[in-house]
């Protein structure tokens, strides 16, 4: 299929921004990091693709997220939710919370389950996107609406349980090359003689060398075959990237996030669902183009530099150094598993039961097996997206994660 075309008032909105950007390139002597570009494209107050007014949830949008495919991913999420909600105050934290639907689905579940939030914070610095929560949240929870406040910056302390759905792809990523010969560079952008911004590359500084060579060791430790050397010493990490060329990610801000929530977090919960995975599968030698991808009207392809402001650019998350980070700051890891496992231990395909119970074939019953097959299916949601949780002051052994655990795996 075609890549649907911006229209002309997109086109010159995207050119906007890129001029701002080629400014910000100049300005630092002609080479910006990719994480830097990145950042202004997703994140420039009034142009970038979260900054700028544009609707990228859903159908009509450039993509779907779990809890627009189905409500019972809220549903799920809620059971968890209500967990933890014994052990710590009912407060939810919500970042990224998009359209504001799995807001709706986990404030109206808890009701239900008898464990209602007495607070719903949405740390959120979009406009357009507030707007859009809050009449979802009028719409579909009009009795919640009261319990709902807007935060513009993380709240200095959290008793309570934290959300992330699909947030720690959209942090900026700092993007490396490695040759077979041992050279490591750090690929950002430049100006062509034309004025058009291309990727650059230049020598990697020695924080991202030594960023790099703590998750190639993480990731060796989780290969015996790979970390150590015939004497039994621990091998150096270059060597597992492949004798080739091989370009690749450091979520460094994701992993800065999550350890500044962590400091937040008093007692309760953080939990994290995102696509990605552990450093030996992140860092594998196959994997020599990395995960950078930009989506479009339901299209995803590899040319994350062109139409900034007007496409979503993410990148897989490394979820060891996620693990790190939150162990740094003294959060237990209370699990780690696929989006599959941890929707089925929260009791989606008892709920699927009572959607379909009648055993009726119309097209509601088909719509909502389709989402749950989108949701579970290893060819699609069920594997590639994980769900990770950490905790402080809770017992361990949550709801999602007490089959298929796979934190030996981090």
């Amino acid at each position: 299929m075609t890549m649907p075309q911006p229209d002309p008032q997109a086109l010159a909105h995207s050119a906007v921004l890129a001029g701002r950007i080629a400014e910000a390139i100049e300005a630092a002597g002609g080479w910006l990091p990719f994480d830097a570009w990145m950042a202004r494209a997703l994140y420039e107050p009034g142009l970038g693709y979260y900054a700028g007014g544009a609707h990228p949830f859903g159908a009509g949008g450039d993509f779907v997220t779990a809890p627009e495919l189905s409500p019972a991913f809220a549903e799920c999420i809620a059971a968890q939710v209500a967990e933890w909600f014994a052990h710590c105050d009912p407060v939810v934290v919500e970042f990224g919370a998009g359209t504001g639907t799995l807001a709706a689905g986990v404030l109206a579940a808890l009701r239900r389950l008898g464990r209602p939030a007495h607070r719903y914070a949405i740390v959120e610095l979009s406009g357009t996107l507030r707007a859009q929560q809050r009449e979802t949240l009028a719409r579909q929870v009009p009795e919640a609406l009261g319990t709902v406040e807007w935060l513009d910056a993380l709240p200095a302390s959290i008793d309570g349980v934290v959300l992330g759905n699909e947030v720690l792809d959209a942090m900026p990523v700092r993007v490396f090359e490695h040759t077979g010969d041992g050279t490591l560079d750090e690929l950002g952008v430049a100006l062509d003689d034309a004025g058009v911004i291309r990727w650059a590359a230049r020598p990697a500084d020695p924080g991202l060398r030594a960023a790099l060579a703590e998750s190639l060791r993480a990731a060796a430790r989780t290969d015996p075959d790979a970390s150590s050397d015939a004497a039994g010493h621990e091998a150096a990490p270059w060597p597992l990237l492949g004798p080739g060329r091989y370009r690749s990610e450091l979520g460094l801000q994701a992993a800065a996030w999550v350890a500044t929530v962590g400091r937040a977090l008093r007692r309760g919960a953080m939990l994290l669902v995102d696509y990605g995975f552990p450093a030996r599968e992140y860092y594998h030698p196959q994997r020599d183009g990395g995960t950078l991808i930009a989506h479009r009207r339901h299209h995803a392809h590899g040319d994350v530099l062109r139409w900034p402001g007007l496409q979503d650019v993410t990148a897989h998350v490394d979820f060891s150094a996620i693990a790190r980070s939150a162990a740094g700051e003294g959060l237990e890891l209370l699990g780690y598993t696929s989006q599959a496992r941890f929707l089925m231990n929260c009791g989606l395909l008892e709920r699927l039961a009572e959607t379909t119970r009648g055993g009726a074939v119309d097209p509601g019953s088909i719509r909502t097996l389709s989402a749950v097959q989108t949701l579970l299916s290893e060819a699609e949601m069920g594997e590639l997206f994980k769900a990770i949780a950490f905790g402080r002051g809770l017992p361990p052994m949550p709801l999602g994660f007490v089959r298929g655990d796979r934190s030996g795996s981090l």
